[in-house]
């Protein structure tokens, strides 16, 4: 039974005689699970989880289905037991914007029914939660999956306050069969602002680092650096990025030929260039926009700057991590979680651009100090957040899951489903 659906078992009493399936009935296989993930294809923190989720389960020997309106672009190409099934979003003259969530719910029962999906797996409460919580009122209950809710930051501190979104979050929180969170920190958030009091896990995010293709010092003479700091910035440059924070605590550095600022943009960079231009950082700054192969660029880093105003997590840090880079960056949100204030990095105010740049100059300065920073981070990674680490947890989640009575949702049944 749903922890979070107090309702669950006067639901099940009633429609027993509807055929409520037990996960035998389902045909579960507790070793192989047929698992779907919906997921933002695009650039950004919560698509490449889900994206290196789906990728690890499959190599783990489970059948996973990516079902979105585009490919995630981290997802390869014929990987084995990885299926992408895409969502047809059409633009009708009679909408005066084009509806994703049911499209997307239909695509969701589709999947679910031909190729009877035990957990389906979204990433955000909205559209893709509520999309999967009408999906299943599509299907007969031995067709019904199992629902995981997981809260990435945004459906929380942006839209759980909004009168027009949160009680819809709510109402999809309620409903899932289990809801994760990326931190502590965003735990929390989801109880004060949306008011949510039901079972929450709280499992980090990972990181599985690819190999770089091209040697440290070859990326770092392309760059036009040398003998510089190399200062990491990696973001989808939205606004509680704060870019403007970024620019100014840089500029704050006194030494500018200690080093070079890499910015890796997940989205136009023009619209800081007059920000740049103002504060002389001309020479100092490099931008690679919507990279896909980071791990060049981690490695070439020395360290990493983060001067967010609201971060659930911040994946870019833990990324940097693995490749033994240490950060500077604010202290907000899920941060605290990842980074050992003093021992794998450090954390300043939020809004003190004279504390960020202190503290890039100390690390700047003390090689010795920036060095032992970053094996502690390297070793932490490793330890704590890497797919060895965490995987496991999801797995264990939809097992239990599965191994107790299902929440049957009941509607009309889609055609050629039954």
């Amino acid at each position: 039974m749903s922890k979070n659906n107090s309702n669950n078992q006067d639901k099940n009493a009633n429609h027993s005689k509807n055929g409520a399936a037990s996960h035998s009935k389902r045909g579960y296989n507790s070793e192989k699970l047929r698992i779907g993930i919906t997921c933002y294809p695009t650039v950004g923190g919560s698509g490449v989880v889900a994206t290196t989720l789906g990728i690890e389960l499959a190599q783990r020997g489970h059948e996973v289905h990516f079902i979105s309106y585009e490919r995630p672009f981290r997802l390869p190409e014929n990987s084995s037991r990885i299926h992408f099934h895409q969502v047809c979003v059409n633009d009708y003259g009679l909408f005066k914007y084009p509806d994703y969530t049911l499209p997307l719910s239909v695509a969701m029962a589709s999947v679910s029914c031909k190729h009877n999906l035990d957990v389906l797996h979204v990433h955000y409460a909205v559209p893709h939660a509520t999309a999967a919580l009408l999906s299943r009122c599509m299907l007969p209950p031995d067709k019904q999956p199992r629902i995981v809710t997981t809260l990435h930051g945004t459906d929380t501190t942006l839209l759980g306050a909004d009168p027009g979104y949160g009680p819809a979050i709510h109402h999809a929180l309620i409903q899932s069969d289990a809801v994760t969170t990326v931190s502590g920190w965003l735990k929390a958030e989801t109880k004060r602002v949306i008011g949510f009091d039901g079972a929450m896990d709280v499992i980090h995010n990972f990181y599985e680092p690819g190999k770089p293709s091209r040697p440290r010092e070859v990326v770092r003479r392309d760059l036009g650096v040398g003998d510089e700091v190399l200062i990491l910035h990696s973001s989808n440059l939205r606004p509680l990025k704060r870019i403007d924070l970024l620019l100014e605590s840089v500029a704050k550095i006194r030494d500018r030929n200690s080093f070079k600022l890499l910015i890796l943009a997940g989205g136009d960079f023009k619209q800081f260039s007059a920000d740049v231009k103002r504060l002389g950082l001309e020479d100092r700054i490099v931008v690679r926009e919507n990279v896909l192969e980071i791990e060049e660029y981690l490695q070439a880093a020395d360290l990493a700057l983060y001067t967010s105003e609201s971060e659930s997590f911040c994946l870019s840090i833990l990324e940097a991590m693995f490749f033994g880079c240490p950060s500077v960056a604010t202290d907000v949100g899920g941060i605290p979680e990842v980074i050992d204030d003093g021992e794998t990095g450090i954390l300043v105010p939020f809004g003190n651009a004279d504390a960020i740049a202190k503290a890039l100059e100390d690390l700047i300065s003390d090689k010795v100090k920036r060095e032992r920073f970053g094996e502690n981070a390297r070793k932490e990674a490793e330890k704590r957040f890497s797919a060895d680490a965490i995987i496991h947890r999801y797995e264990e989640l939809y097992r239990r899951l599965l191994e107790a009575p299902p929440s049957v949702a009941v509607g009309e049944v889609v055609e050629g489903c039954r």
